[in-house]
C-alpha cells in the first residue's frame, strides 16, 4: 500500500503540474521562471493544494508502515489503517478537485484515522 500510495503522490504532482503547464505554457514552465506566471487557475490551484495537502502526511505514513512491517505488527489494524489512509487520499483528490466543502474535510480526516490505526497498531502493548 506504501507504495500505491507513492503511485498516488506522483500521479497528484504530474496532474497539477500538466495543468499549471496548461496555464502558463511549456516555454514558461520549461524556462528558469524568472518572472511570475499567470495567476494560478481555480483547478489547478485546488489541485496543487490537495497534492501539499498529501505529501503533509505522507512522511507520517510511510513512517509507520514501515515501522509496522519491520516490528511484526501487521494485523487488523494496520490492515484496515492503511486501506483507510489510501482510499481517503484517492476520494480527496476529486473532492477538492470539484470544490466539495465538509465532505472534503471528512475524507480527510478519515486519512488521519486510518494512520492513527496504524499508529496504535505499532504502540499497543498487547
Amino acid at each position: 500500500m506504501l507504495g500505491w500510495t507513492l503511485v498516488l503522490a506522483l500521479l497528484q504532482i504530474f496532474l497539477a503540474a500538466m495543468l499549471r503547464t496548461q496555464e502558463t505554457g511549456l516555454d514558461y514552465n520549461a524556462g528558469a521562471r524568472d518572472r511570475p506566471g499567470l495567476p494560478e487557475g481555480v483547478l489547478a490551484g485546488r489541485l496543487r493544494r490537495a497534492q501539499a495537502n498529501l505529501l503533509e502526511t505522507l512522511p507520517l505514513f510511510a513512517a509507520a508502515v514501515l515501522i509496522a512491517h519491520i516490528a511484526g505488527r501487521n494485523g487488523t489494524a494496520t490492515f484496515w489503517g492503511v486501506w483507510l489512509y489510501f482510499l481517503s487520499r484517492i476520494a480527496y483528490v476529486p473532492l477538492y478537485g470539484f470544490g466539495v466543502p465538509y465532505l472534503r474535510s471528512l475524507v480527510w480526516l478519515a486519512g488521519v484515522l486510518g494512520l492513527a490505526l496504524i499508529l496504535i497498531a505499532i504502540l499497543r502493548p498487547w
